[in-house]
């Protein structure tokens, strides 16, 4: 008679990460107070032309607090998550990846000691209705905080909503961004977990005066810094592989952390030939680097497509995918 060999239990494999490449930001639709308020909303179609044009995600801004009770358990509009529902499953139809940002929750920045029970309790509504969505949904803590949110709460913050969605989503992927604005040079003060499913992000608006020259929200001295070009010189390429650098560098010291350029662009008010030159070099820094990028953002004030005319701009379509 032979023995019999009984399988050994073996664990449970770790799910692999998500392999972010090139992506544009649905701007200006759900992180509006109410969608359209800026002039624009999502459509189904929308999906299938960035999938064709060679995208393979999105990030889907979303203004969790305006559509939040102010008190406590501080529940989510079932009408609104019905809403980001869809749009998710029309982003993920076209085999898009969507990461899921919590953006513009103004009282937070302004105010986070009173903030942060809801910040939380948002984010544990979020991971649990989306617990079993595949992982090519990812969670974005929070968009750009800055001023009263400093580096040392925000850390604080990360770490226990950190806790809050791996109560339910122990392996999805999320996205986590320094103070000041998610700047380059604030990524050092960033804690990042020992955990093989974060994604540290970063914004990159610079030179400022030339990216948001004539810009409505920056101010009246964005007016000045109309017709400020960028030629693409070795001193004004130097200052993007410089701080590029101190990214990647930060990186590869923590443990070859993955790195979203989160938002970049130029905006349309600047000079075309310029937008098109800074959009490709910065495009190629990331991607040389091994940098994931998100474009900011679709078809608003940034935009790469147009949707009056119902065209792509193809000159900054191919700045980003040549």
């Amino acid at each position: 008679m032979t023995a019999t060999t009984l399988p050994t239990s073996q664990p449970e494999p770790t799910p692999a990460v998500v392999n972010l490449r090139r992506g544009v930001n649905m701007g200006n639709m759900l992180e509006s107070p109410n969608e359209g308020d800026w002039g624009t909303y999502v459509q189904e179609e929308y999906f299938d032309l960035i999938q064709q044009a060679g995208f393979d995600f999105v990030r889907l801004p979303v203004s969790w607090d305006a559509h939040a009770d102010e008190a406590a358990p501080y529940t989510i509009d079932p009408g609104f998550f019905f809403r980001v529902d869809q749009v998710l499953d029309w982003a993920m139809g076209q085999d898009l990846t969507v990461i899921l940002d919590f953006h513009n929750y103004d009282a937070m920045i302004a105010d986070p000691w009173s903030n942060k029970d809801r910040f939380l309790a948002i984010w544990k509504q979020i991971a649990e209705r989306y617990q079993d969505y595949p992982p090519s949904l990812l969670f974005e803590l929070l968009n750009e905080p800055n001023t009263a949110l400093d580096a040392s709460l925000w850390n604080e913050y990360v770490f226990d909503a950190v806790q809050i969605v791996r109560e339910t989503n122990p392996t999805r992927d999320i996205v986590i961004g320094p103070t000041q604005w998610n700047s380059y040079g604030w990524i050092s003060t960033l804690d990042i977990p020992d955990d093989p499913h974060v994604i540290a992000t970063f914004h990159y608006y610079e030179p400022f005066h030339f990216t948001h020259q004539g810009a409505e929200w920056a101010g009246e001295e964005a007016q000045n810094w109309m017709g400020t070009t960028w030629e693409a010189t070795a001193e004004q390429k130097a200052e993007i592989t410089v701080n590029f650098d101190s990214v990647s560098n930060w990186a590869e010291r923590h443990g070859n952390v993955r790195i979203l350029l989160g938002e970049f662009g130029a905006y349309s008010k600047a000079p075309q030939d310029s937008r098109v030159r800074w959009t490709t070099y910065i495009r190629e820094q990331a991607e040389v680097r091994g940098f994931a990028w998100s474009y900011w953002e679709f078809n608003a004030g940034f935009g790469i497509y147009d949707p009056d005319a119902k065209v792509w701009r193809e000159d900054l379509l191919k700045a980003l995918i040549p």
